[in-house]
């Protein structure tokens, strides 16, 4: 029997993880656990890890660092007590030399003693903070994967690494815009402040019906489309660089963590 969205949003994120480890949960996760962190995540050869990891100290507005496992480590501590990162992230991308090989629940028969695990924070974690500050989600509203775009600004080199920033978009009513760079900018360790407003072809992307990843969302008369950094940046790069294998979370399909969300914010 599927399971109901509105049961599924009232669990804790133990429960969610749970569940997504038994294989019943393989849907995106906006929505899910309010209040709490959630996060894209990275998995790759130690090789590979070292490069990683400058590239997301040089881009910290898509790529904020929350964790890092060491090599071979699958179990995520403090962060979220008892999850397996092998097991409760709902659908996982597996990548060889740059190609999308499969798409899995669960990579426990891929996983190496030499993967490092990277976790990196979500632009979901605010999201609870603009609701309370009543401006609309219109993704969560619509029941949707929030859209993201490939845009043609560039992110800083690092080793192998290099590609375009990858935003998400959220329609803002023009009078709250100023409100929602406000509130987003006390999430640094999640994005932060927006990127760009208005004019999305200024940031090259031409059409908004037509995402590059997720969902197309409506925008109402009134509305300015308001673009944050996305964590499938990183997703894009490795594409670019073709490491021999490398596991993601599918996108939107976000690992849900124990640390709230305020606990990420700037006072």
């Amino acid at each position: 029997m599927r399971l109901r969205v509105e049961k599924v949003r009232t669990l804790s994120p133990a429960e969610l993880r749970l569940l997504i480890r038994r294989g019943e949960w393989d849907r995106p996760t906006p929505g899910l656990a309010p209040g709490y962190a959630q996060a894209n995540v990275v998995i790759l050869p130690a090789r590979y890890a070292v490069d990683f990891f400058l590239f997301c100290q040089r881009n910290p507005k898509p790529c904020p660092l929350l964790e890092v496992l060491e090599a071979g480590a699958y179990e995520i501590g403090s962060f979220a007590p008892g999850a397996d990162i092998r097991t409760d992230v709902p659908r996982y991308n597996i990548f060889r030399r740059g190609n999308l090989e499969d798409t899995r629940k669960d990579i426990g028969e891929l996983w190496q003693e030499d993967f490092v695990t990277f976790l990196l924070g979500c632009s979901f974690a605010f999201e609870e903070a603009l609701l309370k500050a009543q401006i609309p989600i219109r993704h969560i509203e619509e029941a949707k994967n929030v859209p993201m775009y490939i845009t043609d600004i560039p992110c800083r080199e690092a080793g192998i690494f290099r590609g375009p920033l990858v935003v998400t978009l959220r329609p803002i009513p023009y009078e709250k815009v100023a409100r929602a760079v406000q509130v987003t900018a006390r999430y640094p360790f999640v994005h932060g402040a927006p990127v760009h407003i208005g004019a999305p072809d200024r940031i090259g992307i031409r059409d908004l019906s037509r995402p590059d990843f997720g969902e197309a969302v409506g925008i109402r008369a009134g509305e300015v489309p308001v673009f944050w950094a996305c964590g499938v940046t990183p997703q894009v790069a490795l594409l670019d660089a073709k490491p021999d294998i490398c596991v993601t979370h599918t996108p939107g399909h976000m690992f849900i963590s124990d640390t709230l969300n305020e606990e990420l914010a700037t006072s």
